[in-house]
């Protein structure tokens, strides 16, 4: 949510963001929210002066009533009834006032950083750099699914049964190899300076709303039947939530995190889910990397966590680029998004394993996060930033492409062999 003073002092700011994010049917809102904000302050000034007038009235009739000018106190009384009424009603107008251009300024997209490429779709991302050579070997990569079953580690058809489409049933070596690969990502994030938190994995509708846009919430979020609760997305939803109407000391910044959870989601749109594969699916569990830091430092952390989810894979030898996200495809709360994709050498491509996000102070503006400043002075809202360290099952694919051979069985990387028993092969078998 932006602030309200660039409406009143800048608007052409925000209808040229609106058409940067090609979303020129917002344009009409921001007329809108500034009538609304200029009925808002005269009703909220009147309602001052009201009060105003009340408080000094009042305070006449004791007077009057000591001095015996019993008329001129009931005349008195009379006004403060009607002072009193249309204060009232004042305040019922502001109130809901307040309330109408919230939700109007809550579809209003982030001011994007100037460093974002212009464009309508992620086809117009920008390819950054690329580290690792990308090796197609020559010979036959199976779909990571096939890979899976010959080494007894997948069963989809169960799955199927019991939950539906987007589920799977990880076991013995994959799924072992799935935990390992979260407990090295954690250990991981905690040598490079990250604490360690597991979060709850449902939050309220009030958290939901101060961490996303409506459009991502109705595509993303299952909510739970009967009750102000829902299933998160992805941990970062209720380590953000966790700082809700806090004031914090900026000595203490920046918070660095690091969070493990399942994740849940619906994968509503042009995608879908896979009926056959782990690359699109309604549950997988993530190890996440959040921090809250002073505004002057949000681009310096951007930078650091991208490269961390680099590094990470490099360890696994697995090839990765980055991709920095288009203006049309970054959702409305960011200021801008870099995507970073691994190598998969049977589709011969690069595909989506991790995003890291920097979303300037808009979650923290929505949840009331605010930090008092060191020496003093009014407090000020911080940025808020995201970036995935991996997320398995997705990042299976990867690892089992670049690490299959060519007799079946599947390589596994000295830094993860003390988290698998000290296994360096998977091999094929019942």
């Amino acid at each position: 949510m932006l602030d309200i003073k660039l409406f009143r002092t800048n608007p052409d700011v925000i209808r040229e963001n609106l058409r940067k994010k090609f979303q020129e049917e917002k344009l009409p809102l921001v007329d809108q929210i500034i009538k609304l904000d200029e009925e808002f302050r005269a009703s909220k000034a009147r309602t001052d002066e009201l009060r105003a007038l009340k408080n000094k009235v009042s305070k006449e009739i004791g007077v009057l009533m000591g001095q015996g000018r019993k008329d001129e106190a009931e005349a008195a009384k009379a006004k403060v009834a009607e002072t009193a009424d249309e204060l009232l009603a004042n305040e019922e107008k502001a109130g809901r006032l307040s309330e109408e251009i919230r939700k109007l300024m809550m579809v209003i997209p982030n001011i994007i950083d100037p460093s974002v490429p212009i464009g309508k779709d992620d086809s117009f991302n920008v390819e950054l750099e690329k580290f690792g050579d990308p090796f197609v070997p020559d010979y036959e990569i199976p779909y990571h699914v096939e890979i899976m079953e010959s080494l007894a580690g997948i069963d989809l058809d169960s799955a199927r049964k019991t939950s539906g489409n987007g589920f799977y049933y990880l076991t013995g070596d994959i799924a072992r190899l799935h935990s390992a690969i979260l407990t090295y990502a954690r250990d991981f994030m905690i040598d490079r300076g990250f604490t360690y938190v597991i979060p709850p994995f449902m939050i309220r509708s009030s958290v939901v709303d101060g961490v996303m846009s409506f459009t991502e919430m109705e595509n993303m979020m299952y909510k739970i039947e009967g009750e102000d609760l829902y299933l998160i997305g992805t941990s970062e939803h209720s380590m953000i939530g966790r700082y809700v109407d806090t004031i914090n000391d900026e000595a203490s910044l920046p918070f660095a995190l690091t969070s493990y959870s399942p994740c849940f989601r619906k994968e509503v749109g042009a995608h879908g889910i896979e009926e056959r594969g782990v690359y699109r699916i309604h549950q997988f569990e993530k190890q996440e990397m959040i921090v809250i830091c002073s505004p002057e430092e949000s681009n310096i952390w951007y930078d650091r966590m991208w490269n961390n989810t680099v590094d990470f894979f490099r360890t696994l030898d697995i090839p990765v680029r980055t991709l920095e996200c288009c203006s049309g495809d970054l959702a409305d709360l960011k200021v801008k998004s870099l995507d970073v994709e691994a190598w998969s050498p049977r589709q011969k491509k690069y595909f989506e394993v991790g995003s890291c996000s920097n979303l300037g102070d808009a979650q923290a503006r929505r949840l009331s996060i605010r930090i008092k400043p060191k020496n003093g002075g009014p407090t000020y809202f911080p940025h808020t930033l995201n970036n995935t360290v991996v997320a398995p099952p997705r990042m299976l694919i990867a690892f089992l492409e670049n690490n299959y051979c060519e007799d079946g069985t599947v390589k596994i990387p000295a830094v993860l062999r003390p988290y698998m028993g000290g296994k360096e092969l998977l091999r094929p078998g019942k």
